[in-house]
């Protein structure tokens, strides 16, 4: 490696060599500046000590003194009141009770829960053939709340208000009076019986709860009121119509006759009803249903497509 150094002689040696005095050196790095990252005409100076005179000459350059540091700016100091103590809490054992966390995944949930989870998710992802797939289309929230209004209005008694009625009309034939036997307007329900109403075209009005189950109960009766020319609607849920019939659920209840006061207002409901459903028919009967995947599957074939449209691009450049 190729150096002079400051006060050196004529041949290259330097005066400390020889001395062992204490001097000032200039190095020349000129061969090693490319992997160092240096300049050509960078040069190092050093202080030198030689202990031993005539031995190699070693020597360390001192190190590079940098910047000098930015002094730390101080944080104002945040006022404590005093009446407050901090006391972080322990959750060890014995210690603070551990926050609340949501356990909603873990919940063992009953039988029937879970069934009817996966029977929804069932229907959601396999195909569902028209005829099922139109109990999933239901009256809108208004029209089916002023049905229900016009059905409440002709609820069956109950079993109080008959056994009231048979006792004033014991009471009645007990005195000798005659009694007017008045057929009362009510709601038809059972499943044999509307459909034997519907069979005789006494039905004006059939509703079908949505979730009956087993489905095939009443999976033929759309197309039978359609056959009969009589109008149906379908609506949330069994339990809903159970209620106005004193039942715990009801599959289908129908209406035969109305009063008059009602009739203006029937008459606007059933053309609401037949353009929702019986008009429809054709085209509801050829809509299958389900067939929707679930979000990991959706974000799995999307990632698939990039791919595929990433490929496809590469070859037509």
């Amino acid at each position: 490696m190729g150096s002079g150094y400051e006060g050196s002689d004529g041949d290259g040696t330097s005066d400390f060599s020889r001395r062992g005095i204490r001097t000032a050196v200039t190095i020349g790095l000129s061969p090693l500046y490319g992997p160092l990252g240096l300049s050509p005409n960078t040069r190092w100076h050093a202080s030198v000590t030689c202990s031993n005179p005539g031995s190699d000459l070693h020597c360390s350059a001192p190190k590079r003194s940098g910047k000098a540091p930015v002094p730390a700016k101080k944080k104002p100091e945040k006022v404590v009141n005093p009446l407050f103590e901090k006391r972080p809490k322990q959750f060890g054992i014995g210690g603070a009770l551990p926050p609340k966390r949501d356990l909603h995944r873990f919940v063992k949930w009953p039988k029937v829960v879970r069934i009817q989870r996966q029977r929804r998710i069932l229907k959601q992802r396999l195909k569902v053939p028209p005829a099922l797939n139109q109990f999933t289309r239901t009256l809108d929230k208004n029209l089916a709340t002023n049905l229900f209004k016009m059905l409440l209005k002709y609820r069956p008694e109950d079993r109080a208000a008959k056994k009231e009625r048979l006792l004033k009309r014991a009471q009645a034939e007990a005195e000798g009076k005659t009694i007017e036997l008045k057929k009362p307007i009510v709601v038809k329900y059972g499943l044999n019986h509307v459909t034997y109403l519907i069979e005789q075209n006494k039905a004006q009005l059939v509703v079908i709860a949505h979730d009956v189950d087993p489905i095939e109960l009443v999976v033929w009766l759309p197309a039978l009121c359609r056959k009969m020319e009589i109008p149906y609607c379908i609506v949330k849920g069994k339990a809903r119509l159970g209620a106005i019939v004193h039942k715990k659920t009801a599959s289908v209840l129908c209406l035969t006759t109305m009063k008059n006061e009602d009739k203006l207002e029937f008459s606007k409901i059933l053309e609401a009803i037949k353009a929702n459903f019986n008009d429809k028919f054709d085209e509801v009967r050829r809509k299958w249903g389900g067939g929707i995947m679930g979000s990991k599957s959706l974000a799995k074939s999307k990632a698939r497509e990039k791919v595929l449209a990433k490929e496809a691009a590469q070859r037509m450049t």
